[in-house]
């Protein structure tokens, strides 16, 4: 038969109890510290997560996406990138990319980058690429993670950089080879000269049709002579740095007296072969006049040449958000081929036959735009055209205002 208990063993069965529950109380103490330190870590990574402005995706071994961050909504158009293989999401491809970086970082077992071209809304960008093998705890890869780094912006300052570059090089250049020329141009110009004056007295010493010979024979000398100097003109001013008069300019105002300039010579196109589609009122912009028109007129020549009398030729003013002025040149003329669009405001590059140009006029504008602040580009079809785009700063604190 047991024994009843005793008071001291219950009140020591208690004691047992309030051990236990304090010890229970401690250790939830410590899991509920333990989780918060956890779920201030979690942030913190996922702040640092949110914070990186790649975009970032996780795969398996076998390339399908496990996650991406947040950035990779901003930019590709798969909602549901999770579960599928990459090459499907990035490439819309079945099968995966040749020279692929998980693949190459797989069998090197070390980080890999690359560039790439990728079309992001019907567009392409630049990206660098960066994969990167993870590990599990016994050293062996897991996953692979993706960073894809969108380095557009910087191809474009890098090529903006080297056509500056080569602007200077080859204005400096262009001005020493006129230089060149242009003394015994003066030369044959002089002696040309006054041969022509002397010919009166040759007239009475010679025959008549040797004497009328001579005279064609000057004179095709001096117009060619002309055209040289021209052509040496041109590559000074280009070579030669600009002095800038920079004011208050309205773009439309610019429009308007440059084809006045012109109305004899488009007189001899058709009617409405050259319209303006001038956006009113206009925010001013600080530029130089006198460039902007030698813009203007060369653009314009550029269409009128592409049309060759038909078709339309449309000059068109516009603002973006009151911070950039434009101007648009468009034609539906004969257009460029892919292949020289990147030529296009390359010093001396023409597809003009010989005695048309030089190849000066379009680098000129690209100069005198690039010294304004702006960007000029280009965009055109074979057969249906072509549209020159000039984007200029506004004057800042300018209120609009209507020039009639």
């Amino acid at each position: 038969m047991s024994e009843k208990p005793t008071l001291d063993d219950l009140i020591g069965i208690e004691y047992a109890k309030l051990g236990f529950f304090r010890e229970v109380q401690e250790k939830v103490a410590e899991l509920q510290a333990s989780n918060l330190k956890l779920e201030l870590k979690r942030r913190h990574i996922q702040g640092i997560l949110d914070g990186i402005t790649d975009v970032m995706a996780i795969l398996t071994l076998d390339f399908r996406i496990t996650s991406v961050n947040h950035v990779y909504y901003d930019i590709f158009k798969e909602t549901q990138p999770v579960g599928k293989y990459c090459f499907e999401v990035f490439r819309q491809q079945k099968e995966r990319c040749s020279s692929c970086p998980v693949v190459i970082a797989l069998d090197t077992n070390r980080v890999c980058r690359q560039l790439d071209i990728f079309s992001v809304g019907g567009k392409n960008r630049h990206f660098e690429i960066t994969a990167s093998p993870l590990r599990n705890s016994e050293g062996n890869p897991c996953h692979i993670l993706l960073l894809k780094r969108d380095v557009t912006l910087e191809k474009e300052y890098q090529a903006k950089y080297y056509q500056a570059q080569q602007m200077a090089t080859v204005g400096a250049l262009a001005a020493g080879v006129a230089h060149e020329i242009n003394n015994p141009l003066t030369a044959i110009s002089g002696f040309a000269e006054g041969l022509k004056r002397r010919l009166p007295k040759l007239k009475e010493q010679v025959d008549k049709d040797l004497a009328e010979d001579f005279d064609e024979y000057i004179n095709i000398i001096l117009k060619e002579c002309r055209r040289c100097q021209g052509i040496v003109q041109n590559l000074l001013d280009f070579g030669r740095p600009k002095s800038n008069d920079f004011r208050s300019v309205n773009l439309n105002m610019v429009v308007r007296d440059t084809l006045k300039l012109l109305q004899n010579h488009l007189k001899y196109y058709p009617e409405g072969h050259v319209r303006q589609e001038l956006q009113e009122p206009l925010p001013f912009i600080q530029a130089d006049a006198s460039q902007l028109k030698q813009v203007v007129l060369n653009l314009l020549f550029n269409a009128l040449d592409a049309t060759q009398g038909r078709g339309t030729v449309i000059l068109r003013t516009f603002s973006t958000n009151d911070q950039w002025v434009g101007l648009a040149v468009e034609d539906n003329g004969c257009g460029i081929p892919s292949e020289n669009l990147d030529k296009l405001f390359e010093p001396f590059f023409t597809t003009k036959p010989a005695g048309k140009g030089i190849g000066i006029g379009l680098s000129t504008c690209y100069n005198i735009i690039q010294n304004h602040g702006g960007e000029i580009l280009v965009c055109s079809e074979v057969e249906k055209g072509s549209t020159f785009l000039v984007r200029l700063p506004t004057e800042p604190s300018t209120p609009l205002v209507l020039v009639v």
